[in-house]
């Protein structure tokens, strides 16, 4: 049953996410606003990257995302600082749809397992893993509430 919760938890937090983003116009999507440092596309590439980092990395699975989305997307990064141009937001938006169905085909009936990789939460099972991830990932959400509403007072 902790189970089950655990990853309903996940797609419902993930189906929060998608719904926002879906609710900020293609144009818009690279608008820094004033005040912050990303875009909707930052944010949704970051969960994304982020997820598949602690998720995967630190569970010691393989991990699905290209490299090359840590430097886009990975902590201290920021649009000003991208030299080339970022992954289609169509991309990481598929990407983002599928990646709970991954974690939960990962890790389904290995929640107490332990961690073999040392991380910054000191957390000792994928359980804790997760839910780390569930706060992290609805820390997001509430930035990409923010922007929108940042974007709908600029336009």
């Amino acid at each position: 049953m902790r189970e089950e919760f655990t990853f309903s938890l996940i797609a419902r937090t993930r189906d929060k996410l998608l719904k926002q983003a879906e609710q900020c116009p293609a144009d818009q999507r690279n608008v820094v606003p004033d005040g912050f440092n990303n875009n909707i596309l930052w944010q949704m590439g970051h969960v994304l990257t982020v997820t598949d980092g602690l998720v995967f990395g630190i569970s010691g699975h393989p991990s699905e995302c290209p490299a090359s989305y840590r430097s886009f997307f990975g902590n201290g990064t920021k649009p000003a600082d991208w030299s080339e141009e970022p992954p289609a937001w169509e991309t990481i938006m598929e990407q983002l749809k599928d990646q709970p169905n991954r974690i939960q085909a990962v890790l389904s009936r290995k929640l107490s397992s332990g961690l073999t990789k040392e991380n910054f939460m000191k957390a000792e099972s994928i359980d804790e893993l997760l839910q780390f991830h569930i706060m992290h990932e609805s820390m997001h959400s509430g930035m990409v509430s923010g922007l929108l509403k940042a974007l709908n007072r600029k336009a």
